[in-house]
């Protein structure tokens, strides 16, 4: 199937909230669950699926995201906005791996989505669906990459987009945003405070909100990441996961990728360790983690230029937390001065022009392996989730 024919029907059979279970309908716009105020989840009928589709059927489809489109929400393939998302490379970076002192490592390059990161996957299915349900003005607080995807997103679509970032979001992201035909508003503070006007302007005007967690579908988008891993690596997982954490929706994402793959039988029941990274200057997952706590309190004066890790407060925090615990993972802080030496360093080892948040995983991924978190013979993954051209001035 090429990029330019129609996608399998999908479709989730209900929403589903995630911290006490509850049902809602999928065919009319939610954003977080009534009942307890948290993310809610799209749920498939596994079962059925699985009886119609095995994974030897992916073969000689797509190669983007839409591949996995009867295990996706959207139901009419026509309201599928495409722009080639997905399916980025997993690259074998054997002399990195020596650095690293590892097995093996790969790198999974999502700065080779369209607008260069792997907000792309998220907003291509928020804004698909946004369109299947009737939406026409979409609206959200961006560090700067999902304000892209956003803009590029709904312009495909025909939607109106209104993004609100941060003053000093890299100027390269303002500028795409603009060309794309986005409303952008630069606002003083953080992506919380960036979040409160957007609320505010959802309240006026009618628009939609695609906050990060905030409405069900972009975790749809993000958990194709753990779909694509398991394929490109032969239906097996890799011993270690290293994931650069802001808002956290790729990491939970997989997450939810790993349980349904192994309910429609297509993997077991083994998880890689699942890392979280974050920057010293904004680390309030990483704080929860070394205290124990189920949630993470906001932090205070984050700052750090990993515009993608300045996030203060995560809406899906306990559904991070659950990931690393689960999954015998970790959680540590990177300092701004580790990511800009090791850019260089990545991509001399490897011919990829990360960004800050991906060259934070490799300094992760030595530092665990020289605390033994990692294990010299591991098979690793580490996710650049963006390109590095988006942070030149």
């Amino acid at each position: 199937m090429s990029s330019t024919e129609t996608v399998a029907p999908g479709g989730a059979s209900h929403l589903e909230c995630t911290r006490c279970g509850a049902s809602y309908a999928s065919e009319e716009p939610h954003r977080l669950s009534p009942c307890c105020e948290k993310p809610l989840y799209p749920r498939y009928d596994l079962e059925a699926i699985g009886r119609r589709l095995s994974r030897d059927d992916l073969a000689g489809r797509s190669a983007d995201l839409w591949r996995y489109a009867e295990l996706l929400p959207v139901r009419d393939p026509s309201n599928a906005v495409r722009l080639g998302e997905g399916w980025t490379p997993m690259i074998d970076t054997p002399r990195l791996a020596a650095r690293i002192g590892v097995g093996r490592c790969w790198v999974k390059d999502e700065g080779q989505n369209p607008t260069a990161s792997f907000k792309a996957r998220g907003l291509c299915m928020a804004i698909s669906r946004a369109k299947e349900l009737g939406i026409t003005e979409v609206a959200l607080p961006s560090a700067g990459n999902a304000g892209s995807a956003t803009a590029a997103y709904a312009a495909a679509a025909g939607m109106g987009a209104h993004v609100v970032v941060p003053r000093d979001t890299p100027f390269p992201i303002l500028e795409e945003m603009r060309a794309l035909g986005a409303d952008v508003e630069l606002f003083d503070g953080l992506i919380t405070d960036c979040a409160a006007r957007v609320a505010e302007g959802a309240r006026e005007h009618g628009w939609f909100d695609l906050s990060t967690l905030k409405e069900p579908y972009r975790v749809e988008g993000k958990k194709t990441m753990g779909y694509e891993v398991a394929e490109q690596l032969g239906w097996r997982l890799p011993d270690v996961i290293v994931y650069p954490t802001g808002g956290g929706t790729g990491m939970v994402g997989m997450w939810k990728a790993f349980d349904e793959m192994e309910r429609l039988g297509w993997i077991g029941s083994q998880r890689p360790k699942m890392i979280s990274v974050q920057a010293s200057g904004c680390a309030p997952i990483v704080r929860a983690w070394e205290q124990g706590t189920e949630y993470a309190e906001p932090w205070a004066g984050a700052h750090t230029y990993a515009s993608g890790l300045r996030v203060p407060r995560a809406v899906g925090d306990f559904l991070i937390l659950d990931a690393v615990r689960a999954s015998g993972g970790a959680a540590i802080a990177v300092d701004d001065d580790a990511m800009r030496a090791w850019t260089p360093v990545v991509g001399a080892d490897t011919g990829i022009f990360c960004a800050p948040e991906g060259a934070a995983t490799a300094v992760a991924a030595a530092r665990l392996r020289q605390s033994g978190v990692i294990r010299p013979d591991d098979e690793v993954v580490l996710f650049n989730t963006g390109s590095g051209l988006k942070y030149v001035v």
